[in-house]
């Protein structure tokens, strides 16, 4: 009953969203009452606790908020500079086919931000370039939560790893005693066989994420709604996977967690551009486009309005391609540079704003401003209105405009958020019952049995899709994964790899990532919409992760240690 019970919130949502098509700005807050309703009088949780868990759902709102205004500011000073269509032209170059384009930008580009950043930076950067470029809004949305999957797990220079497997395993004795016995002497030399295991799931399942990629566009958004169309670029969608997922391997075996995602998507694109470049492996004929503007349907397109005129209003100087490009290239840089284990990112974490024990609780609520990617976006678009020599005009419009969008996903998030920490806080209550995620696997692994690691992604994916985040996900259920490994007799490293591949894919359907996406470029109200699509990509990911993961467990490959 508690595993029902706990399932609640996240039911409401995919019925007010998916069923009943309803704005996130109104099914979030029924969501919200529903958890909290929930914590309060069935699992007893104090009071002062359910609020202080909702004042930091607010606070990590409050960053969210700030990197998607960041990130539409970036793409509306490239926009009023004139930047953005040098950048478009510059694509065109390469391949005017939209279906090369979204490899390159969504898979490759995504993939480098994701293994830089993580935590939904890439949508933030990458859907709004490909609106930029002529792609309809409601496409590039769904293109860039595709691709949040494969590179996910090493996102952040290998984040989910090193902190979420880390830390939700680390502080147990019997996990500890089992390691050792597995003949692991260093716990970082286990952390770095568990990479690699989810490395391996990864390359495997994302194999085929770049011929989704296409066969999406051409299914939902091409003149003919053909997936065929999409699925006759068949050898350049898996020469760009392998490009990407080979290096990705040999990068988690050879180097470690850090740089999989990153240095995979850095040589990827090396490989790719040129082949692209040369039309090898592309079919003939025309290049694939989308119909006209005029033909769009109507919900493809979102509120913010991407005109690509050479010599904007708010640039006095004609950019070349370098100059266009050096933006992105900054962020990427900084965003890598901050990320790293320097002087810089050291003294960016220090500038905090905390709250410890709020409201009398163990919650704590932190912010450190100057280290979130919003602020790498406002640095590099103040130093590209100078780059770029904007006027006045230009300047203003950007920081309006993107003010605007900013406010239309605040509502949603406002709610989503809190819903997310309270239902994650509800241990200690009166009544009690375990949180209400652990309720929930316990549920699942009771009903599972034996067969329990076909369904090990899926609640991975749950952790994901609630949470909002890969990292929290492995927090929340890489012990829960291990102990039941322990208890059904099977390798739990391989138990917890498969938690680390459902949570990276978790993150194609998180409703805020989702609401951080869409609200970049105008498509707040749509977020329904868009997770009915990337719902199908989720479960070919956990399911195809979990038949894997099963095989491999029942056949002993890669024993522990080994």
């Amino acid at each position: 009953m508690t595993a029902l019970l706990s399932f609640l919130p996240i039911l409401v949502v995919g019925i007010l969203l998916v069923g009943f098509r309803l704005p996130a700005s109104r099914a979030m807050p029924v969501s919200y009452l529903v958890a909290a309703g929930l914590a309060l009088f069935v699992w007893q949780v104090p009071g002062a606790k359910v609020a202080a868990a909702s004042v930091k759902g607010l606070t990590v709102t409050v960053q969210l908020l700030y990197i998607i205004f960041g990130a539409i500011l970036l793409l509306n000073t490239l926009k009023h500079s004139g930047a953005l269509a040098v950048i478009r032209n510059g694509f065109t170059n390469i391949s005017p086919d939209r279906r090369v384009q979204v490899i390159i930008i969504a898979w490759l580009f995504g993939a480098f931000i994701e293994g830089a950043a993580g935590f939904g930076t890439p949508a933030a950067v990458t859907v709004p370039l490909m609106v930029g470029l002529g792609f309809p809004a409601l496409a590039a949305v769904v293109a860039g939560m595709i691709i949040q999957s494969t590179p996910v797990s090493f996102g952040a220079v290998g984040t989910p790893i090193l902190v979420g497997v880390n830390k939700g395993l680390a502080g147990d004795e019997s996990v500890q005693t089992a390691v050792a016995d597995m003949g692991f002497a260093q716990w970082d030399g286990f952390l770095a066989f568990v990479g690699f295991k989810v490395a391996l799931l990864h390359a495997i399942v994302g194999t085929l994420i770049p011929l989704l990629l296409v066969v999406f566009m051409t299914r939902f958004f091409g003149k003919n709604k053909s997936a065929r169309e999409g699925l006759v670029v068949w050898p350049f969608a898996l020469f760009a996977s392998f490009a990407l997922t080979v290096p990705y391997v040999l990068v988690a075996k050879f180097v470690g967690p850090e740089f999989p995602s990153l240095l995979g998507a850095l040589i990827g694109l090396a490989i790719v551009v040129p082949v692209a470049k040369r039309g090898w492996l592309l079919p003939k004929g025309e290049p694939w486009n989308f119909p006209p503007r005029a033909e769009w349907e109507a919900g493809w397109m979102g509120g913010v309005e991407i005109d690509l005129k050479s010599g904007q209003a708010g640039g006095s100087a004609k950019i070349g391609a370098f100059a266009a490009w050096l933006p992105y290239l900054l962020v990427a840089a900084l965003l890598v540079l901050t990320r790293l284990s320097v002087p810089l990112a050291t003294w960016l974490k220090d500038v905090e704003l905390k709250w410890s024990g709020i409201f009398g609780t163990a919650i704590d609520a932190s912010l450190q401003p100057l280290y979130l990617p919003g602020t790498v976006f406002i640095v590099v678009s103040l130093i590209a209105v100078v780059l770029h020599r904007m006027n006045g005009v230009g300047v203003s419009a950007a920081w309006g405009e993107s003010l605007k969008t900013t406010a239309k996903a605040s509502v949603a998030l406002v709610f989503t958020v809190p819903m997310v920490q309270v239902f994650l806080n509800t241990d200690g209550g009166l009544a009690g019952y375990e949180k209400m995620p652990i309720a929930l696997a316990n549920g699942v692994a009771a009903l599972a049995g034996g067969a329990y690691p076909l369904l090990a992604p899926a609640l991975g994916g749950f952790g994901a899709f609630v949470a909002g985040s890969n990292t929290i996900s492995n927090m929340m259920f890489s012990l829960f994964q291990f102990e039941v490994a322990v208890k059904i007799g099977v390798d739990a490293t391989w138990m917890v790899a498969l938690q680390a591949v459902g949570g990276a894919a978790g993150n194609v359907i998180c409703v805020h990532n989702v609401v951080v996406a869409s609200a970049v470029v105008g498509l707040s109200g749509r977020e329904g919409e868009v997770i009915r699509k990337t719902l199908l990509v989720f479960v070919y990911y956990a399911l195809a992760a979990g038949v894997i993961g099963f095989v491999f467990l029942k056949l002993g490959l890669l024993p522990p240690g080994g």
